[in-house]
């Protein structure tokens, strides 16, 4: 045992700490990367546990890497100087629910999904659902800002975290509030992917079941054809709870695994949900039915049942993993642009992967053109190991190029922390570097994510500009 895993030990008990490299392997990577061992892991049982490490890395110069679930796509969770890692697997419950506020105060380490179905009882529900929704904690989601299929409708994390707990660089634990005067501490702790300090408690906002919910699928000869349709839908002023679109290879994929009744011959599908009123949702559905008929859809079905539904969903929110029916590996990219450039973004999303002779398939939050390209690839090839690598980020220019940006909802972590000079000055990086010392003047917090490589002694320790 290291001496640094020994003081934790000490201060905090074997029940609490670990050090054997078997045990520190769990903790070693995400969904992006991996074998990144740290010095030590712990899985506390509050935020005061959690202060006491955090003074103890901070006296022995030791990072600090906060963790949730480690479905992460960017490296976020991954501990790349050692340190210690927190995990928050067993500060996982809700701590108190006001359903006649429509507020719950929750664990870092609660898994999304199990919310929802936990308050369901009650007629209320937490809205943000990434697609790892079963597994991801929301503390998780509230390093990334997550979304999901139903942001185009409630938003993301960001828009229903009513205030943090935290544990600052020196071990305190404060907490935040948006109804509190002066600056949104709040808002500026989501999306901070755990570089600012370690969130250990979330009053989250609920939302009323509705109700009615209709789900429908309507299939195109081709992804751009499809996506004029969102931007119709969007232009004519109906904003439905969601608008996914897959192709092809990824309806194929899915439609093995979850035969949900996705149509398999189309070049894509278009996964509309409406909800609200029975007259609202009636109404909405003949809008986007005709919509989609002046767009070149094939056909128009609406689900029939919650089964129905349920399955529809499953199979949406399971497309990554149908992949591995195809190669033994993809690369998934997260970007956004204009809803108005997706035909022309997705084109060219094509042309890359021609270019690259990889597979592509395209499964993606219309609505708000969050896109999720997934480039298929065997990783013990090497020579498609660096083909992705090249085609992701021509991918990630031509977003740039038609007004977008570089991530959507998966966080910059460690994987486009290079990136980030792309869509930011000098001086951009530079302010938020300032914001984050204020906080981590040590930068002991999850230290190599978000700021490219030498900005803590280039761009981000500069003076601001006045």
């Amino acid at each position: 045992m290291n001496a640094f895993a020994a003081r934790l030990t000490e201060a905090l008990g074997a029940d609490v700490v670990h050090s054997a490299p078997e045990d520190l392997a769990v903790f070693a990577f995400d969904a992006y990367a991996e074998n990144r061992l740290p010095s030590a892991a712990i899985v506390p049982r509050n935020a005061r546990e959690v202060g006491i490490a955090v003074r103890i890395a901070r006296e022995m110069g030791e990072p600090v890497v906060p963790r949730g679930a480690g479905t992460g796509l960017c490296g976020g969770a991954v501990p790349h100087r050692g340190g210690v890692v927190i995990s928050f697997a067993r500060m996982n419950r809700i701590v108190e629910l006001d359903v006649r506020n429509r507020r719950a105060r929750v664990g870092p380490g609660m898994i999304n999904l199990q919310l929802s179905q936990a308050i369901a009882q009650h007629g209320v529900f937490y809205a943000p659902d990434p697609s790892s929704q079963k597994i991801s904690t929301i503390g998780g989601n509230v390093g990334t800002n997550a979304g999901g299929p139903h942001c185009l409708s409630y938003g993301t994390t960001t828009n229903h975290v009513l205030g943090i707990e935290y544990v600052d660089d020196c071990g305190e634990v404060h907490r935040t509030s948006i109804d509190d005067p002066g600056y949104d501490l709040t808002g500026v702790l989501v999306g901070s992917e755990g570089t600012l300090g370690i969130v250990t408690e979330i009053d989250v906002r609920l939302l009323k079941l509705p109700e009615q919910v209709r789900v429908c699928v309507a299939a195109f000869p081709d992804v751009e054809s499809a996506s004029e349709a969102v931007s119709a839908i969007i232009g004519a002023g109906i904003v439905p709870v969601a608008l996914e679109i897959m192709d092809r290879l990824i309806t194929q994929a899915v439609e093995a695994h979850y035969h949900a009744g996705y149509p398999e011959d189309a070049g894509a599908v278009l996964l509309a949900e409406l909800a609200g009123s029975a007259d609202d949702v009636a109404a909405a559905e003949n809008i986007l039915r005709d919509i989609a008929a002046k767009h070149g859809s094939l056909s128009w079905r609406a689900a029939q049942s919650q089964a129905e539904r349920d399955a529809l969903w499953a199979a949406r929110k399971g497309a990554a993993g149908a992949i591995g029916r195809i190669a033994p590996n993809y690369y998934i990219q997260d970007a956004c642009v204009p809803r108005t450039k997706l035909p022309q973004v997705m084109q060219q999303i094509d042309d890359i992967a021609r270019e690259y002779d990889l597979p592509v398939g395209n499964v993606f939050h219309a609505g708000d053109g969050n896109l999720h390209p997934l480039l298929i690839y065997d990783r013990r090839d090497k020579r498609k190991v660096q083909a992705v690598i090249e085609a992701g980020s021509a991918i990630l220019r031509t977003c740039i190029e038609h007004g977008g940006t570089i991530s959507g909802e998966h966080g910059i972590g460690y994987e486009k922390r290079e990136q980030l000079g792309l869509i930011f000055s000098e001086d951009d990086l530079a302010a938020m570097g300032h914001v984050r010392d204020v906080f981590d003047p040590k930068r002991m917090f999850n230290p190599d994510k978000i700021f490219p490589t030498g900005s803590v002694c280039g761009e981000v320790a500069k003076p601001l500009a006045v």
